[in-house]
């Protein structure tokens, strides 16, 4: 999942950053409205996490930009009356949270609104594996699978294709963030090792010249 976090307060948007990064979330950080903007221009976000108050664009003017788009919303502020949160729906946001705030509290909105999209229910099966995108989990038949959090946001993505095909691009972009590589190997590397550890029948097929497909088996 790929997130980007528009807040003005330098030293909290770098901490929500590393947070959402340790649990596994790919993550870009801007400091106001017009870099959030250009941002959500160039990349495709699941979700951003859009502070109200942010300068050179307001960020109650990025919001209703954004809305409607791709990217689900989530508004960070500090006026968190019954009002606030009810202007900051009306805007278009998909979710409202009031500083200061929990950061598993964070975390938990954030993955329900990566959830959203009709095409990505929280549990994913193919065959005799099962994705559950809400615990974080994934197993094959009666075995865990023991996945890094990159592995797993790429079996992810795959699942939510439902048996579509998926390029390297697209994984590059949801799964990695701003500061990797574009000419790197770090896809097919990680690939190579998610399909050691699904087992066999193989689950992934390549699709030559398009990218990959999760299926019931080969």
């Amino acid at each position: 999942m790929r997130v980007l976090v528009a807040e003005d307060h330098r030293t909290l948007a770098a901490r929500i950053g590393e947070g959402l990064r340790d649990a596994g979330l790919a993550v870009d950080v801007v400091n106001d409205g017009a870099a959030a903007l250009a941002a959500a221009a160039e990349t495709t976000y699941d979700v951003v996490i859009l502070d109200r108050d942010l300068p050179e664009v307001h960020g109650d003017q990025v919001c209703r930009t954004l809305a409607g788009g791709t990217p689900r919303i989530l508004l960070l502020t500090a006026a968190a009356g019954v009002d606030d949160r009810v202007d900051g729906l009306e805007l278009g946001a998909d979710d409202y949270l009031g500083k200061p705030f929990a950061f598993h509290e964070l975390v938990a909105r954030v993955r329900a609104l990566g959830r959203r999209a009709p095409s990505a229910p929280p549990v994913v099966r193919r065959g005799d594996l099962t994705v559950d995108r809400a615990r974080h989990r994934a197993t094959r038949g009666d075995r865990p699978l023991s996945l890094t959090r990159k592995e797993f946001g790429v079996l992810e993505m795959l699942a939510a294709a439902d048996e579509g095909v998926v390029s390297a691009e697209e994984l590059l972009e949801h799964v990695w963030d701003a500061n990797v590589d574009p000419f790197s190997n770090i896809v097919s590397v990680t690939m190579t090792r998610l399909r050691r550890k699904l087992g066999d029948p193989p689950l992934i097929r390549t699709v030559v010249g398009r990218g990959y497909r999760l299926c019931d088996h080969d």
